[in-house]
Parts: C-alpha cells; sequence; structure tokens
C-alpha cells in the first residue's frame, strides 16, 4: 500500500502598515520557495493592511524527528 503523503506548513505574513508592496510579496515567495515551501494560500484579513501566506512543504524524516522531540522549538 502506498504511503500517505505528508506535510509541514508554514504562515508567513507579508507588509507593512502602509500595505503590501509587491516587492515584499515577490521576496517572500522567493524566499519560500528557495527552502522548498509552496505557496497554498494567500489572504487578506479585514481591516490589515498585511497579507497572510499558507505554504507547505513535504515533510521528511529528519523534520518529523525534530518536531516530536518534547521541548525544543525548531524555526
Amino acid at each position: 500500500m502506498a504511503e500517505t503523503a505528508a506535510w509541514e506548513y508554514r504562515v508567513l505574513t507579508v507588509g507593512r502598515w502602509t500595505g503590501t508592496q509587491d516587492e515584499d510579496l515577490e521576496a517572500a515567495l522567493n524566499e519560500l520557495g528557495e527552502q522548498g515551501w509552496e505557496a497554498v494560500n494567500v489572504f487578506h484579513r479585514e481591516g490589515s493592511p498585511k497579507l497572510t501566506l499558507v505554504a507547505k512543504r513535504p515533510l521528511t524524516p529528519g523534520a518529523r524527528r525534530r518536531r516530536s522531540m518534547p521541548g525544543e522549538i525548531t524555526p
């Protein structure tokens, strides 16, 4: 039987109090992409000039071990 894919997720808010510039969004997306993340959703909260990105990437065995170790916080 095929193994079900496991994912890890990251949420990142970009922008400034004056609004979100295309360059800010592009820089955030490029940085996520270089780290192996794929943006799966972008949303705007009412009353906020910022955008929130939701990204995912496959959960590797190393990341799975780090996440299961109690008391440790990983970036």
